[in-house]
């Protein structure tokens, strides 16, 4: 999430607007974004119903109550263009990223 803080900038060279979504609460998120010091982009909650909007994704681990660590491109239109599903502790690679918005 700092990585792609520090790569703000890129993102909105290409209009892409950058938001990361995750299954916690949002008094969670907010602790979560200060701790990392995530100010350009907001964390949304995912809480309730517990990853509904995950779960549309694919991206969602009934076991762990978890979202698996997804980047998603949606287009214009709506429509996913481009998604990648990370490993724990894989980063994700932002040069991928910032070309799936272009």
């Amino acid at each position: 999430m700092p990585a792609c803080e520090a790569d703000y900038t890129k993102f909105a060279e290409r209009n892409a607007e950058l938001f990361a979504v995750s299954v916690d609460s949002v008094p969670t998120n907010k602790a979560f974004a200060e701790s990392l010091k995530v100010t350009k982009y907001a964390i949304l909650s995912d809480f309730h119903p517990k990853g509904e909007v995950s779960k549309k994704y694919g991206v969602y681990l009934e076991d762990k109550g978890i979202s698996a660590r997804a980047t998603v491109v949606v287009g214009k239109d709506g429509r996913v263009k481009w998604c990648k599903v990370n490993e724990l502790p894989a980063q994700r690679r932002n040069d991928e990223i910032v070309k799936a918005c272009e």
